[in-house]
């Protein structure tokens, strides 16, 4: 067992500023993850030189890989901090903020435009009121398997990370909003906005803006069927392209 962790973190003190790397050695406890190691410098903000430093920023939520919130680029590879346990890991650790987004402080970074894509495909179900609506429509087993798949998504970033057709100069919306247009385009109440969702991903930065590299699939932690609902998402916006074309 090793005495201490040895961990390499990338740092920004604002999105102003250049960024910098300091190395930090926190002593070793059994089945640590990587967001309890960045507790332990928080708890003593000490640098492997024995200098005082700020702690280091980073997000965190639910610790469960549900919520997305502590995606990081961990040893090279995007994943949850929460997920990465520290005796799985080759020392000594390298941790980086996400590359895709803008930083806001050391690890943290502002993930909005992913959440301002899901709202430009309407990726919900429109239901007027408050009141009850009684109980929704039924859905075939075999489509609400694959929809529950789609339903994982915890907007972390991991696909926007490995895609190499999305970056700050793109316009290009992401696999992850493209699965959710699938999703709710096939919900028997969300179908009720399907053409407008198509008709929007049919735009600029829409679903011709992906270049099918298939790496969003692989960098996946949940392994949500991205490829194939963009595939079927192709099918589905020429099918109504050249409705549309008939219709005009």
């Amino acid at each position: 067992m090793p005495e201490f962790i040895h961990l390499k973190i990338k740092r920004q003190n604002n999105p102003n500023e250049a960024p910098y790397w300091e190395e930090f050695k926190v002593p070793y406890k059994p089945n640590m993850n990587v967001v309890s190691v960045l507790m332990e410098i928080r708890k003593n903000p000490v640098n492997a030189q024995g200098k005082k430093t700020a702690p280091v920023t980073w997000d965190c939520s639910c610790l469960e890989e549900v919520c997305g919130a502590c995606t990081m680029i961990i040893n090279g590879n995007v994943r949850q901090a929460c997920s990465a346990l520290i005796d799985k890991l080759p020392q000594p650790i390298t941790l980086q903020p996400l590359s895709k987004f803008p930083v806001v402080r050391d690890l943290k970074v502002d993930r909005n435009v992913l959440f301002e894509h899901l709202k430009k495909v309407k990726a919900w179900v429109n239901i007027d009121g408050t009141f009850d609506l009684g109980p929704g429509p039924r859905v075939p087993e075999k489509e609400r398997r694959w929809m529950y798949e789609i339903s994982r998504c915890m907007t972390c970033g991991c696909c926007y990370e490995a895609c190499p057709n999305f970056n700050a100069k793109s316009s290009f919306i992401g696999p992850a909003p493209l699965a959710q247009v699938l999703r709710f385009n096939h919900h028997p109440t969300g179908a009720m906005d399907k053409e407008e969702r198509l008709n929007l991903i049919m735009g600029d930065g829409g679903i011709t803006d992906c270049g099918n590299a298939q790496n969003c699939i692989e960098a996946c932690p949940k392994r949500i069927p991205l490829t194939t609902a963009i595939a079927k998402l192709n099918r589905e916006t020429i099918v109504h392209s050249i409705r549309r074309w008939f219709a005009s």
